[in-house]
């Protein structure tokens, strides 16, 4: 029925408010919420907030911070010719065994955070094997870093993308130690694309042959000869977890490399073997002065938390961590990001 139209020109008289309920407890609620307000907004003109200039330093010693030094380096890209070197060596990091008598694979373990895994491995007691493409100089560093820790270092240089490659290199590695315990998946290829048509079909190939090929032929390769509190680490990154606008490809495999974690650590614990992975964010290796130019390396890290980027010995513990059976022996499937803070 429709609605009768009101005769009178005057307003509607307003409803009476509802009774307070809870013996003025709304009244009492509204009261303290302006109170707690005044008090904040008082408290802020008194110690107004004081940005943070410059990196933030929590570690043993100082690391470098924005602007870095502008380089480009040719791919592959050699740690040698960086003239800021990236800190891999981590002397105040104190081995204990952790590692002891293992034999591990390192990919990409020739320069950046491979190297500094390497070091530490070595510190802990692994006999080390690094498969690296073509930085013959960078590699050779290496093995007198893993030598100087007392521990042995096998070199083999290759295509991680090529299954073959990475069948012999682990025959190779059988035959010089005798076994293989620790896989740790690194070598990775990157290179940014501003303009998503001009990503070629040749680049997004390298990028995943690389990236996700190069680790599912290792874990395929070692994993007949693996037991019992072996272990994989694979390298992801924090474009798999956020994703990269002018990194699709990349981020695409990174975040495949995720879940390729995840899945591999289910069908392989019931042999004893644990599967994880370390995400870190921007990290001073030759991989980003090999993608991006001068004028944009400058800046690199700076939108951290700490306001610059990680140094490979900041990361390199997390691969200890994982890879160690005495560390992480309930941890399978798992992704460790280390981003330098998630802001907010």
């Amino acid at each position: 029925m429709a609605t009768r139209a009101r005769k009178s020109g005057k307003p509607p008289r307003p409803s009476a408010p509802a009774k307070e309920p809870s013996g003025g407890r709304v009244t009492r609620t509204a009261k303290r919420q302006r109170a707690v307000q005044k008090q904040a907004e008082s408290a802020a003109k008194r110690h107004p907030l004081k940005e943070t200039k410059g990196a933030v330093q929590t570690g043993a010693r100082r690391y470098p911070a924005p602007p870095l030094p502008k380089k480009h380096l040719k791919k592959p890209g050699r740690e040698a010719e960086l003239t800021l070197a990236p800190m891999y060596d981590a002397p105040y990091y104190k081995g204990s065994d952790k590692l002891k008598d293992k034999v591990a694979i390192i990919t990409g373990g020739d320069s950046g955070i491979g190297r500094a895994i390497a070091v530490l491995f070595a510190r802990e007691g692994a006999n080390v094997a690094v498969l690296y493409l073509d930085e013959h100089e960078d590699a050779r560093v290496t093995q007198r870093a893993v030598r100087d820790e007392g521990a042995q270092c096998l070199l083999i240089s290759g295509d991680v993308a090529d299954r073959k490659f990475c069948f012999d290199a682990v025959e190779t590695v059988l035959d010089e130690f005798g076994g293989v315990d620790i896989l740790v998946n690194n070598a990775a290829f990157q290179e940014h694309v501003d303009r998503f048509e001009d990503l070629t079909e040749d680049h997004f190939d390298l990028t995943l042959k690389t990236n996700l090929y190069g680790y599912f032929h290792m874990a395929q390769a070692v994993v007949p000869h693996m037991g019992k509190g072996s272990a994989i680490v694979n390298t992801g990154s924090v474009t798999g977890l956020h994703g990269s606008k002018n990194l699709i490809d990349y981020a695409m495999t990174k975040g495949g490399i995720h879940a390729f974690t995840r899945s591999l650590a289910s069908h392989l614990i019931a042999r004893g073997i644990r599967v994880n992975a370390v995400a870190p964010g921007p990290v001073w290796t030759p991989l980003n002065p090999a993608d991006k130019m001068p004028e944009d390396i400058q800046k690199f890290g700076a939108d951290t938390e700490f306001k610059r980027p990680a140094q490979p010995e900041e990361i390199a513990p997390a691969y200890v961590f994982l890879a160690s059976e005495h560390c992480s022996s309930y941890i399978t499937g798992e992704i460790l990001p280390i981003i330098g803070g998630y802001g907010g």
